[in-house]
């Protein structure tokens, strides 16, 4: 007996062994993220933190700020990953940087942050499945999963116009089956369209109000929270009218 189940036990022991090894995924996610942090440890002592000085770097290492902020900002939220964009178009406004490099260090940021959280979720179940359930509880969430419906494209292409909702559909599909393959086109789509949109319109209000950069800053991060507002109150009125409560004892007829 102990001789035929010494195979066994070194396959079991060789399966433990293998689950407590971190994936390659995984050692790349960490990697970005400590050079997130660094990156923006740098920015903040050299700059002081005005818009994580955007304005006060080289254009090659502003656009790699940029991105490695926006991407760091999917997995740690203390970044200030908009508040980037916003203020490296409103920089573009003045002629400082390229607007059209600006929206690509975002869009990049972006799907590198949505892929890192999908391999977190996905490698780290046991920690993120609470997290997911917490987030869901958020008003504006539970709306927003509500107003998009289950549709896997339309989550991810518009899920980062809602705080907290682009956790819950990067991760949720990260803890799915489904194949990184097919999670990365719609992200990608959807990273890109966000960062053009964010851009675009922080450049327009940064151009129409050039002499204050800081409040064309907080106009354009105001406008999408308004148009945000307005959907979902649309959406509350929407689904008030619809339930229609039946009264006790009521009968057909």
């Amino acid at each position: 007996m102990t001789a035929g189940t010494a195979p066994e036990d070194d396959q079991a022991a060789t399966r433990s062994t293998r689950v407590r090894l971190p994936s390659r995924h995984l050692l790349r996610v960490v990697l970005v993220i400590a050079l997130v942090v660094a990156v923006a440890g740098i920015l903040q002592a050299v700059t002081g933190g005005e818009a994580f000085g955007v304005a006060e770097l080289t254009p090659a290492l502003a656009y790699l700020s940029i991105m490695l902020l926006v991407a760091g900002d999917a997995v740690i939220p203390v970044l200030p990953g908009e508040t980037t964009l916003n203020a490296a178009s409103t920089v573009a406004a003045n002629g400082e940087l390229a607007l059209v490099l600006v929206i690509a260090a975002g869009a990049l940021g972006a799907i590198i942050g949505d892929s890192a959280l999908f391999w977190i979720a996905r490698r780290n179940r046991h920690r993120i499945q609470p997290q997911i359930e917490k987030a869901k509880t958020d008003e504006r969430v539970a709306t927003a999963l509500d107003y998009l419906g289950d549709n896997r494209k339309i989550l991810l292409v518009f899920a980062r116009y809602v705080p907290g909702l682009r956790f819950v559909v990067d991760a949720t599909f990260g803890l799915s089956t489904l194949p990184y393959r097919q999670f990365l086109p719609w992200s990608a789509l959807g990273g890109l369209l966000w960062a053009s949109y964010t851009c675009l319109l922080a450049y327009w209000v940064g151009s129409t109000i050039e002499d204050y950069p800081i409040a064309s800053m907080m106009v354009s991060g105001a406008i999408t929270t308004a148009l945000i507002a307005v959907l979902f109150l649309r959406e509350r009125k929407r689904r008030s009218r619809t339930a229609v409560p039946k009264a006790p004892g009521t009968r057909a007829g």
